[in-house]
């Protein structure tokens, strides 16, 4: 009877020992990742220079609001945290959101996010963090997908000459996929209609259908709450990318910035992330979009850099002077 309890034991510390050894390597590769991405891929004498030639009394408050986009960040977290993973920890939620942004940066499509948070988390599978961080993420992505997609079709209409019966189309097309939306996150009763159950029953779509019906389940005020919160977050990270222009413009056609902001952050949510942090297609376009409004390529791209220096870059760093401080579970 004491021979089996004894061997159970040692299983389980070996278990232990295995999982702590993964964890370990896991912040090794992410710190060394993180440093070689910075090495390799930032010129801190460009960035100098640009700060010389900018108006400095407007990155300040750039900087200023990075601490209440960090906020917006944890307290989203927070909430998901608690409801998907039982956490009350403020310490944990704090610590998971700083090892996701230093794994998130060097890793193509921020893929590394989802092991970066999951560190801290010891006593929850892989599996159950990614779900809850593809939660989180999921209504930012709402967010930008409303405010791009309607930026864009303005871009269309007023850049390209487009008629007036086109871009009413497809406004109406695009309010109705938003009106889709509100209904399937909000309205519980609307997941048995018709179509629901058409595709509940279909052999291909099924198994689609399972994985979209967690959001019949989800506590509305959450949602409600988290919609809010990245409405917030949202317009302040375009709100810094419209002062960052103007810093390096020396102009102040401020609601023509924010609307390049908008159509930046769409395209770089659009198109496929391949490199490093989307490094490179956040630029792109940032220049592509900054040009038409009149100002030069390099407005653009400084606006871009500094942005991810200052919301990616910065918190990274953080995160990776936490990532080795001991965290009890």
């Amino acid at each position: 009877m004491t021979e089996p309890c004894k061997n159970n034991f040692v299983l389980s510390d070996q278990v232990v020992k295995y999982k702590s050894f993964i964890i370990l390597s896991g912040k090794i590769l992410i710190a060394s990742g993180l440093l070689l991405y910075i090495i390799s891929s930032v010129n801190f004498n460009e960035i100098i220079f640009a700060i010389y030639d900018a108006d400095v009394s407007l990155i300040i408050p750039v900087l200023l609001i990075s601490f209440l986009n960090l906020y917006l960040q944890y307290y989203k977290w927070k909430l998901t945290s608690s409801l998907i993973l039982n956490n009350s920890d403020n310490r944990k939620v704090l610590y998971s959101l700083f090892h996701g942004f230093s794994a998130a940066v060097f890793t193509p499509a921020r893929i590394g996010e989802y092991f970066g948070r999951a560190i801290v988390f010891k006593n929850h599978s892989l599996l159950k963090v990614t779900l809850a961080t593809l939660l989180d993420k999921f209504f930012p992505l709402l967010i930008v997908a409303i405010f791009g997609s309607v930026s864009s079709v303005l871009f269309i209409h007023y850049f390209y000459e487009v008629s007036i019966y086109v871009t009413v189309s497809l406004f109406i097309v695009l309010f109705s996929l938003f009106y889709f939306v509100i209904l399937v996150i909000f309205n519980e009763k609307f997941w048995d209609n018709f179509l629901f159950n058409k595709l509940k029953d279909s052999k291909r779509l099924s198994k689609y259908f399972e994985k979209f019906s967690v959001l019949r389940n989800l506590d509305k005020k959450y949602s409600a709450k988290m919609i809010l919160l990245s409405i917030l977050f949202y317009g302040s990270y375009i709100f810094q990318y419209a002062i960052l222009v103007a810093a390096f413009s020396h102009n102040s056609s401020f609601l023509n910035y924010l609307w390049a902001g908008n159509l930046t952050m769409f395209s770089k949510t659009v198109i496929p992330p391949v490199s490093f942090s989307e490094f490179g297609i956040r630029e792109g376009a940032s220049v592509f979009f900054i040009q038409q409004f009149g100002e030069s390529a390099s407005v653009g791209f400084n606006a871009s850099i500094f942005l991810f220096l200052i919301n990616v870059l910065l918190p990274s760093l953080v995160g990776l002077i936490l990532i080795f401080r001991k965290n009890d579970d």
